[in-house]
């Protein structure tokens, strides 16, 4: 889904064309709380709210920070959404490069990265598109980059009963780069092994060149 803020920054850009990706948040109580909080953010740091440029800010926040929420508000089942198959297949299946966006709870700064993927069926297998929903789903929320990778990983074990799970992000942390060591160019890595990722390393090493190469 493509986000922009909408002309009218009173109307909420997630209600459209009947979407059923996310169950929106964005109206009344919600909006305007966020809102008076981003307004008293730009006093607390010495801007005028009133100046031209800032007058609609309040609102714009309260639009970004619910669509950059939005992952509390997603089930799994409805994700999902009935895409899980019977098929006697048993190779491995690969999503690399899964782009995602997430906020570190502890600065509530953006990191973001890929998240790379792997399942082995166990006479079960789920749409393709869905595995980067499920991602979305953990991103969309103040986060810890190895919590979320570790919940990937736990959901599609949960759901899809495999041979094994390995999921690996690598993410850029704003809150590194921005301020405290200044880092620009450093990168951290996650991983999450289950089943035979974990303890068959031939396994593990062809995921590992898979998403390497």
């Amino acid at each position: 889904m493509n986000y922009s803020e909408p002309d009218n920054v009173e109307a909420n850009p997630f209600e459209q064309n009947g979407s059923a990706q996310r169950i929106a948040r964005g109206s009344g109580e919600t909006i305007t709380e966020i809102s008076e909080i981003g307004r008293k953010l730009i006093e607390a740091i010495g801007e005028d709210p009133e100046r031209e440029g800032l007058v609609r800010t309040p609102q714009r926040v309260a639009y970004a920070w619910d669509f950059l929420t939005s992952g509390y508000d997603m089930d799994i089942d409805a994700v999902l959404n009935d895409a899980i198959f019977r098929e006697e297949y048993d190779e491995m299946v690969l999503v690399r490069d899964i782009d995602f966006y997430s906020l570190c709870e502890h600065h509530m700064l953006p990191f973001f990265g890929k998240a790379h993927i792997a399942y082995i069926p166990n006479g079960k297998i789920v749409g393709l598109s869905k595995i980067p929903r499920i991602v979305d789903v953990f991103a969309r929320r103040l986060q810890v980059q190895e919590r979320m990778t570790q919940q990937i990983a736990d959901t599609i074990e949960e759901y899809l009963d495999p041979q094994g799970v390995a999921v690996v992000t690598e993410a850029a942390h704003m809150c590194m780069m921005m301020r405290g060591v200044q880092k620009q160019n450093s990168m951290t890595t996650a991983s999450a092994m289950k089943g035979v990722f974990k303890t068959q390393s031939e396994t593990r090493s062809e995921f590992l060149t898979l998403i390497s190469s």
